[in-house]
């Protein structure tokens, strides 16, 4: 080989050389550019879930807020002749009372037809007088007034009812005022 030779191959040899680690350079950029998507594409993934995650639970808070709506919307509408029938109970008492104490029979049976069709018209719509005498004491329907000894009643049964209740549909419109056995 001549000194020729041997220059050109050495030039070509350092070519090579430069271009070989051109690439390798080229390769590493490429591997960390890879490396940095990959990374990127994992945070997205994380991110991507997290959403879904947070997209359940507000699917599922808004299906419970509807079910506590629809739930309101229905005891507003079951409970709405609540404050009427509460007004027509003063009313239905007092008829009641009258027949205890009119002496007039013509008078009375006008008062009892009266009171009998207040008394259907309650029905009809749900509404029950609540027991009381000789029933056990229930914080949820009566409302205890005094307390008396008693031989003939068992304790925390109620002795007498001095006002009556009333429950409508299933909810207490008015509580029974008692006297309770108290030993």
């Amino acid at each position: 080989m001549t000194d020729e030779n041997k220059g050109e191959t050495e030039v070509e040899t350092t070519d090579i050389q430069e271009k070989y680690d051109e690439l390798l350079e080229e390769l590493a950029s490429k591997d960390e550019e890879i490396e940095k998507l990959k990374k990127d594409l994992e945070k997205s993934e994380e991110e991507t879930q997290e959403y879904i995650a947070l997209s359940q639970r507000l699917q599922a808070d808004f299906e419970n807020f509807k079910k506590i709506t629809d739930k309101r919307n229905k005891d507003l509408i079951k409970f709405a002749n609540e404050n009427v029938l509460k007004s027509f109970l003063d009313c239905y008492e007092d008829f009641g009372r009258a027949l205890e104490t009119e002496k007039d029979e013509d008078l009375r049976k006008g008062v009892e037809l009266i009171y009998n069709k207040f008394s259907d018209i309650l029905a009809k719509e749900g509404v029950k007088e609540i027991p009381a005498k000789g029933e056990k004491f229930d914080l949820n329907k009566h409302e205890a007034l005094m307390v008396q000894e008693s031989d003939e009643v068992e304790n925390g049964y109620i002795i007498e009812e001095l006002m009556k209740g009333y429950m409508y549909k299933d909810k207490v419109l008015k509580y029974s005022k008692v006297i309770v056995c108290k030993k």
